[in-house]
């Protein structure tokens, strides 16, 4: 690890193994190396979007395929892509993506891993995970600064659940009087690869002079069908029961892949006990001409209901949307109870 006057280098980043053995950085959404311009900071980033959007447009779907086809040869990272026949890439794919080409380390850093790991999609992927983040420590700061008892985050479909990682991160550093209490993540996901990352990556987080040392926080992950709410809801009846705060969140899953029926059976789990999540951070897949075009390339099975067609159905299970971040390939929304 780099050092500088014999100390760690600030923006040194944490490492952790994934269950293949191999060690990836942590994104830490404060470090300069994966912090991304939002806002009016963001706007060279969009154009770039929208521009090789533009560009792809013109190349035949049969060429696009044969192009990708030959790329997965040379690209871990893009083999993913085509060695899922669930409709989604799994999470520590995605979660390596986020990346970016500067981070990107062996085996995913050849050089059609860093073309890739350099695109705007790639940059958008992880202001889509810095906005959820951002969202979600903001909207606790009040909600713990009026609740005792312990703090539960739950992550649903989140693969290594970075964006809860983050928002306490982000906590950590603006309100930390606010974190001296018990700490539990809740990772709901189906898969096993993206937890154990998460799991490490929150373990080398905690270490001495990292952002969450000294925190007690523990890491559950529960294998997790969301069509299946039920488990969802006993968990929130158990720690409802037990005192403390509850809030959920669903970076790239639950509201941009899962159905109308899905998304308001999690919802209304989460509110079943009327004192449950006091707020739901997630992302939703909008409705415009460029985002179903890029779906339609992909085979990918996201929704793309936008912002209008999500309200409703949250509305169905007593959340109001109370702010909304846009990321171009998502809307990022916070979600009040009513």
């Amino acid at each position: 690890m780099a050092e500088e006057n014999g100390s760690v280098m600030p923006d040194e980043p944490v490492t952790a193994k994934t269950r293949e053995g191999y060690d990836l950085p942590v994104i830490d959404v404060t470090n300069p190396r994966f912090a991304v311009p939002d806002g009016p900071n963001a706007r060279a980033l969009h154009n770039a979007f929208l521009a090789g959007e533009w560009r792809r447009r013109f190349i035949p779907p049969f060429i696009m395929r044969l192009m990708l086809r030959s790329a997965a040869r040379k690209s871990r990272l893009i083999r993913a892509f085509f060695n899922t026949d669930a409709g989604f890439l799994d999470g520590l794919s995605t979660y390596v993506m986020k990346l970016g080409a500067d981070n990107l380390v062996p085996p995913y850093d050849g050089p059609v891993d860093r073309r890739l790991g350099a695109s705007p999609h790639a940059g958008l992927l992880r202001l889509r995970m810095q906005q959820t983040a951002r969202l979600l420590a903001d909207g606790l700061v009040a909600e713990l600064e009026r609740a005792g008892g312990a703090l539960n985050l739950i992550n649903i479909g989140g693969g290594p659940a970075l964006d809860s990682i983050n928002a306490l991160i982000l906590l950590a550093r603006a309100r930390p009087d606010l974190l001296r209490r018990t700490i539990a993540i809740h990772v709901l996901d189906s898969a096993e690869d993206g937890p154990f990352f998460g799991a490490n990556a929150l373990a080398a987080l905690k270490q001495e002079g990292r952002p969450l040392h000294e925190l007690d926080i523990a890491w559950v992950h529960r294998a997790y069908d969301w069509n299946e709410p039920a488990a969802l809801e006993q968990l929130v009846r158990e720690l409802t029961s037990a005192g403390g705060l509850i809030a959920a969140s669903s970076e790239g899953a639950l509201f941009e892949y899962g159905s109308d029926a899905a998304i308001v059976g999690n919802l209304t789990a989460l509110r079943r006990s009327g004192t449950g999540a006091r707020l739901v951070a997630g992302s939703v897949t909008p409705a415009d001409d460029v985002r179903r075009r890029m779906i339609a390339e992909t085979g990918f099975k996201l929704v793309p209901r936008g912002v209008a067609g999500f309200a409703p159905l949250a509305a169905r299970a007593g959340f109001r949307i109370a702010q909304v971040e846009k990321a171009l390939i998502s809307d990022q929304v916070l979600l009040r109870p009513e």
